[in-house]
């Protein structure tokens, strides 16, 4: 029944139960701490500039690259935070129209294939890592920073996602064994 009182037909597709996430670990608790720090330190910097640029006519050339490497660090730290927090988009209109214990398969089904994804991102950008460092690339603008610095934090990043893929991984399998029993009772 609905809200209303009103009966589903059986050929009606049931809503699907939105998925809540799994508890925050610490790899989640310290990515999102990071990047929470990463932006403020973002947003520090950019208003100091503001305000030298406005009031005194001085810019410290330095605040446009720093901020481009807070704003990687903050897109690849926070990729776990939303993984565990089932904060990625869903194709709900495909699991609305799936039975409980093909919705769980699927979610099973969608973890494997991401976590096959997030480690080819693990291993390509431990690659360039690896490659920026014993290469000492170096960015050419006015602080030379070695390129190894702001290439960890995405090799850091796909790391904890595949941290969290695997905790998500774990959870949906032990609820898609659950509902396999339940519909063999």
């Amino acid at each position: 029944m609905t809200a209303r009182g009103e009966r589903h037909s059986e050929d009606e597709p049931q809503p699907a139960v939105r998925w809540a996430g799994i508890p925050e670990g610490r790899v989640e608790r310290v990515c999102k701490w990071a990047s929470g720090a990463a932006l403020w330190l973002m947003l520090l910097l950019i208003g100091a500039d503001i305000v030298t640029r406005s009031l005194l006519n001085f810019s410290f050339e330095i605040s446009d690259e720093l901020s481009g490497y807070l704003l990687v660090a903050i897109a690849f730290l926070s990729l776990s935070v939303c993984q565990s927090s089932a904060g990625f988009h869903h194709v709900e209109l495909v699991q609305s129209r799936l039975s409980p214990r093909a919705r769980a398969r699927s979610r099973v089904a969608f973890d494997l294939l991401a976590l096959c994804f997030a480690l080819l991102l693990l291993w390509q950008f431990g690659k360039l890592e690896i490659s920026s460092w014993r290469f000492g690339e170096r960015a050419p603008t006015f602080l030379e920073t070695p390129l190894w610095l702001p290439r960890l934090t995405m090799a850091l990043g796909a790391l904890a996602l595949c941290c969290a893929v695997c905790r998500t991984l774990l959870a949906h399998v032990r609820e898609a064994l659950r509902t396999g029993r339940q519909a063999h009772e």
